[in-house]
């Protein structure tokens, strides 16, 4: 189970996000005005015999409409991870090696491959 509370910064600001819910594979935790939550899931499929993970980061702000800027809406960016694995055939170990290799993937190079993604590249 993740602590309470969970701590994530962005853009060199802290945030506490104290878990909010939590159920049968689901957990989320809040910042108290609700601006950044953090979401983990695990389900799994009976025919595919296959498990996804999930962990996702979303962050919410009141921005002007870039159709009639004297209007204010509520603006949504999310990323997520999603580990999809079979129920055989790789070890925990093995799953964490690919993930810290795509950790480290869009990290190399000050972030330049996460830098491309963002921008549209393919």
């Amino acid at each position: 189970m993740f602590t309470d509370p969970q701590s994530v910064t962005i853009n060199a600001v802290a945030t506490s996000l104290p878990r909010i819910a939590s159920g049968n594979q689901l957990g989320t935790f809040s910042s108290t005005d609700g601006t950044v939550v953090e979401s983990i899931a695990h389900t799994s499929s009976g025919k595919s015999k296959r498990f996804r993970r999930t962990l996702r980061l979303t962050q919410t702000k009141i921005a002007a409409d870039s159709y009639n800027p004297t209007i204010n809406t509520q603006s949504t960016q999310s990323i997520y991870v999603v580990v999809d694995v079979p129920a055989t055939g790789f070890s925990l170990t093995e799953q964490q090696y690919l993930a810290a290799a795509f950790t480290a993937y869009l990290s190399a190079s000050s972030n330049a491959k996460l830098f491309q993604l963002l921008n549209g590249e393919a």
